[in-house]
């Protein structure tokens, strides 16, 4: 495991980039089947890093707490490497109910996040429907709870702040508040 803070490339108001994703329940996904949504909440993460795992149940409330909000995990590390990452994994925690996300997908190869700029597992994107398509409204972490074993002030604090701004129609006000979690595991290829 080696930690890192998420690192910004995309800054608020640069169009999202789009991507073609198989998600666990084996459909393709893009930005454009999100478009019914005011937002999405896309959260780089994966399976087995201890950070990512702190978030699930974050994750989880926020996706059970707004109904104009997608949340969508994507999965970009190098399953061959960590088997705990396998698509196969993925799926069998969205079955036990694990992960409740509007969408939990599979980016095999790391071309999404590498499009994002993605570092580390959890790396959350906020981003705003334009009408024609998505933009980045904020990127920064869910809340100030940055290790495993940290108790948030308030789950999914600052991400929640974000989110009420995006579905009032206004801008961030906050600045990039940096992620912590594992370093995505890049393939050599």
């Amino acid at each position: 495991m080696v930690e890192m803070e998420s690192d910004a490339e995309l800054e608020a108001g640069d169009l999202a980039p789009d991507f073609d994703l198989r998600g666990t329940d084996g459909d393709t996904y893009s930005l454009a089947d999100f478009a019914e949504h005011d937002a999405v909440l896309l959260v780089f993460t994966c399976n087995h890093c201890p950070y990512a795992k702190a978030k699930f149940d974050t994750l989880n409330d926020i996706a059970a707490d707004y109904d104009d909000v997608a949340v969508v995990g994507v999965n970009p590390n190098d399953a061959d490497e960590y088997p705990d990452d396998s698509f196969e994994r993925m799926r069998e925690l969205v079955d036990d109910g694990t992960i409740q996300y509007d969408a939990y997908l599979r980016d095999e190869s790391q071309d999404a996040a590498r499009a994002y700029g993605a570092t580390c597992t959890p790396d959350p994107f906020l981003l705003r429907n334009a009408g024609d398509g998505f933009e980045v409204a904020w990127h920064g972490r869910l809340d100030d709870a940055l290790n495993p074993d940290d108790e948030p002030t308030r789950e999914g604090g600052d991400m929640r702040d974000a989110i009420d701004s995006v579905l009032a129609g206004e801008d961030v006000a906050k600045g990039f508040l940096p992620s912590r979690g594992c370093s995505i595991k890049w393939t050599d290829a």
